[in-house]
């Protein structure tokens, strides 16, 4: 029997490469304890790994971090492959049948801010659809507070936001 981390590694690998969009560290996680199959720290521990041997990649921002699976874990998927079990496969598959399209959603819409060279905030805010922009938006504001409502906003009125512009425009 396979080493537990070595399983745990291939499990996320196996997660990443399973769908068409990054996973955040949570859905990540979620995964790992709903299932019952060890704790937060050590995901977390195997997580870090993964990303120190460059098999993952992240993207950060203020309010998430959502990882891709690198070509380097793809290939290291293909290798360790037979050490995912069919339980775990199985599992797998509920934990995607039951949450996809909620986590499809979540990953589709983004916002985050950073220090703009002048005073105030950049605030970038994106839609996607299948991975592609359908819209990204980058405004300036003069503070921190602002910056945070934006992306708050934008993660709550980005379809009426979307709409809104489209209508403008297309008139």
């Amino acid at each position: 029997m396979a080493d537990p981390n070595t399983i745990y590694k291939m499990t996320v690998l196996t997660m990443l490469d399973k769908v068409d969009f990054p996973l955040s560290n949570t859905q990540i996680a979620n995964f790992f304890l709903e299932y019952d199959y060890t704790d937060y720290f050590t995901i977390q521990q195997i997580i870090s790994s993964l990303l120190d041997s460059e098999l993952l990649r992240c993207k950060s921002t203020h309010g998430n971090t959502q990882y891709s699976i690198t070509a380097l874990g793809k290939d290291t998927l293909r290798f360790f492959e037979d050490k995912i079990t069919p339980a775990i496969e199985s599992d797998m598959r509920n934990y995607f049948a039951k949450n996809g399209m909620e986590f499809k959603n979540e990953n589709a819409v983004t916002a985050d801010y950073y220090k703009s060279t002048d005073t105030g905030f950049q605030v970038h805010c994106q839609l996607k659809e299948k991975n592609s922009p359908v819209i990204e938006l980058t405004v300036h504001v003069q503070s921190k507070a602002q910056a945070e409502a934006v992306c708050k906003n934008w993660q709550e009125q980005n379809i009426e936001i979307y709409t809104y512009l489209m209508d403008m425009l297309i008139q």
